[in-house]
C-alpha cells in the first residue's frame, strides 16, 4: 500500500510541473506583428516588443529567426523559448 501511495505522489508532482499554458494559433511573423502581438511571448515585455520594432524600422526585415539575438535584451533563452511560435514571411 505504501508503495501505490508514492507512486500516486511522484504521478501527481510530475503533472503539476507540465505547463498548460495555451500556444497561440498562429505563428507570430517577427516581420509583420505588432508590439502587442509580440509582448506575448515568453519573456518578452511591452518594452523589449517595442525595441524589436525599432530593430525592424532600422535594420529592415529580419531574414533568420537567429537576427532576433540582435535586439538588446533578447538572448539565447528567450530565442529558443520562442522559436516554435515565431515566423519569417
Amino acid at each position: 500500500m505504501k508503495g501505490i501511495f508514492s507512486i500516486i505522489i511522484a504521478a501527481c508532482l510530475s503533472f503539476s510541473t507540465l505547463s498548460f499554458a495555451e500556444e497561440p494559433a498562429t505563428l507570430i511573423n517577427l516581420n509583420t506583428a505588432t508590439a502587442e502581438q509580440l509582448a506575448e511571448l515568453k519573456g518578452i515585455g511591452q518594452m523589449k516588443a517595442e525595441a524589436i520594432i525599432q530593430y525592424r524600422e532600422e535594420h529592415g526585415k529580419f531574414e533568420s529567426l537567429d537576427e532576433l539575438k540582435s535586439v538588446k535584451g533578447v538572448g539565447d533563452a528567450i530565442l529558443e523559448k520562442n522559436r516554435s511560435l515565431l515566423a519569417l514571411e
